[in-house]
């Protein structure tokens, strides 16, 4: 059934087929694009071709809007438009320079007594009837995010044949960039897969996702925002210096994490630096020298290390 009403409705159709083609999941977009035809329905009922008129009103900004929630609202409209003129129709395209320059986000990174109580939280989910596999599905997809680095869209679409539970590895097929890699499971994590696939299986025996909905499908983004924002207002943490957490920050958190440990053994992170970059599925290292350079809850392992490590070179003064 299509997601789109509007005049673009075959063309909005052909662009997301076509970009899942060449292997994109294109959810978020296509959820963008949603709310975009809606728009075109609404403001534009008459209208056949993505004029500037169109284009630029729905590249406003709209009141309270983060810039950032401008850009990826803008971009996947701004590719639609080079798709329609790519097959022969007319449509003006948003220029790049608009809107300004995105602000990075800082990442929200959990501490342990937070982790501790948003799981506590997580594990006493209770057993929905229209929703059987729910209360199984959150302990354990949360921990994955957290324990193993892993994107949101990876764990949703993680298969059920692409998780080794023998070696306790994640086979990550077609992530960001259309690169795969393996992650491998900590023994603990392991273990609790393995409870798990044993419970879930008497629901749904023969799945095809590792984490199945109520109809045997993958679950959405949606639902990974949803728990987490009930979770955690349930947790009653109290008040967050910084940005608000997300679902995201559990990758981040992983991150950095990992690298404080690291420094806290001494290892030698222009050394150790590029496994975690392949672990996570970075294409550059930059993206993963972000977690040096950007968390503030990085620097206090890093600085009693560094302060440590070169107190030799500092002279001592006679009183």
């Amino acid at each position: 059934m299509s997601k789109f009403s509007s005049s673009f409705k075959k063309d909005l159709e052909g662009f997301v087929a076509q970009k899942r083609a060449v292997g994109f999941p294109y959810d978020t977009a296509e959820r963008i694009l949603g709310v975009f035809d809606r728009f075109c329905l609404e403001s534009y009922p008459d209208e056949c071709l993505l004029g500037m008129d169109m284009a630029m009103h729905w590249a406003e900004k709209r009141p309270g809007e983060h810039v950032n929630t401008l850009i990826r609202r803008i971009t996947p409209v701004r590719q639609f438009a080079k798709y329609l003129l790519s097959v022969g129709i007319d449509a003006y395209v948003i220029p790049d320079g608009i809107p300004a320059k995105g602000i990075r986000y800082v990442p929200h990174v959990y501490t342990k007594d937070e982790l501790k109580t948003f799981f506590s939280v997580l594990d006493q989910l209770s057993y929905s009837i229209n929703s059987p596999t729910r209360h199984l599905v959150a302990p354990v997809i949360f921990r994955l995010l957290y324990c193993c680095g892993l994107r949101s869209s990876e764990v949703i679409r993680l298969k059920a044949q692409n998780v080794d539970l023998a070696t306790g590895t994640l086979s990550i097929l077609e992530s960001k960039g259309h690169k795969d890699r393996i992650v491998m499971m900590s023994e603990d994590v392991l273990r609790l897969c393995q409870i798990y696939h044993q419970r879930v299986s008497v629901i749904w025996p023969e799945r095809t996702y590792f984490f199945p909905n109520h109809r045997g499908e993958r679950y959405s983004n949606g639902f990974l925002w949803y728990t987490f924002q009930k979770c955690w207002t349930e947790s009653n943490v109290g008040p967050i210096s910084g940005n608000s957490p997300r679902v995201q920050d559990f990758r981040h958190s992983f991150s950095v994490n990992r690298l404080n440990r690291w420094v806290a053994e001494g290892k030698d992170l222009n050394a150790y630096l590029p496994y975690l970059s392949m672990y996570l599925g970075h294409a550059h290292l930059s993206e993963t020298d972000y977690y040096l350079h950007l968390v503030p809850e990085f620097f206090p392992t890093l600085i009693s290390a560094s302060e440590q490590r070169f107190a030799h070179l500092i002279p001592e003064v006679n009183q």
